[in-house]
């Protein structure tokens, strides 16, 4: 193996170092985090309501800016104006369904693979491997807002691949789906997985992420109060469950 692919594969998909954010009010939503997610790891992101974990996310992918800190994707910078080029090596499906209710479904993964610098065939191309990847294909024409909550749940993911980005993060991707159409996410995220695309997922669901994960990090107070692979975490807080684990670290 050459100097250069012992480098790629040593360098982490995320690294934060220090990030600090401040809202008004003196809300501190992250309080000096340092986080390191392995290239090609499933990671799970874990914390109640307001630790901080949706704030990292929208710092990471550009949507806000820390007050101080680093964040690098793959090595390079993923900060200010600088940082726009890591974004296209990232792909984000967040918690909130937001998509826009006058263009059509296809329309829409289109419009996205182009924002990312697809050309135009090859944008469309993968828009339809999309659709028919996510059992969207009779939904192409339809408008996003006439679209079950499930749909949508499906169209947010197949938004966030199409652009083929390295590392893939997910908010809650199955908040509020049914059973069925969750074992059918769970199981193309595997697939993803299992062909080198790097994981970063945050859940409320504690039994997914002991399922899915490789390794976790559970956040509170906007700092990572512990992580390792599950079982490790387990056997260090004498729990029999991530739930527990949970528990205990909420203070509960």
């Amino acid at each position: 193996m050459s100097a250069d692919a012992r480098a790629a594969e040593s360098t982490p998909a995320l690294r934060c170092r220090g990030v600090h954010k401040r809202f008004p009010h003196d809300v501190i939503a992250l309080d000096g985090l340092d986080l390191e997610v392995p290239a090609g790891s499933f990671f799970g992101l874990l914390g109640p309501n307001g630790a901080g974990k949706t704030t990292l996310i929208r710092s990471v992918v550009g949507l806000n800016e820390p007050d101080a800190g680093e964040i690098a994707v793959f090595g390079h910078n993923a900060l200010g104006p600088g940082g726009a080029p890591t974004r296209r090596i990232v792909g984000y499906a967040p918690q909130e369904i937001a998509l826009d209710k006058f263009v059509q479904v296809q329309q829409l993964l289109e419009l996205h693979g182009r924002y990312f610098g697809l050309e135009r065939r090859d944008a469309r191309d993968r828009a339809a491997e999309m659709l028919e990847q996510f059992d969207l294909t009779n939904k192409a024409r339809a408008y996003a807002n006439r679209l079950s909550g499930g749909m949508r749940r499906r169209l947010l993911l197949a938004r966030a691949l199409l652009h083929r980005p390295r590392l893939v993060i997910l908010d809650e991707p199955t908040a509020g789906v049914d059973i069925e159409l969750r074992q059918d996410l769970w199981s193309y995220i595997r697939r993803l997985h299992a062909d080198g695309t790097t994981i970063l997922l945050t859940t409320h669901y504690l039994d997914e992420a002991d399922e899915l994960c490789e390794q976790v990090a559970f956040i509170r107070d906007g700092r990572i109060a512990a992580e390792g692979e599950p079982d490790q975490l387990r056997e260090r807080f004498g729990a029999p469950r991530l739930e527990d684990v949970y528990l205990q670290l909420v203070g509960r």
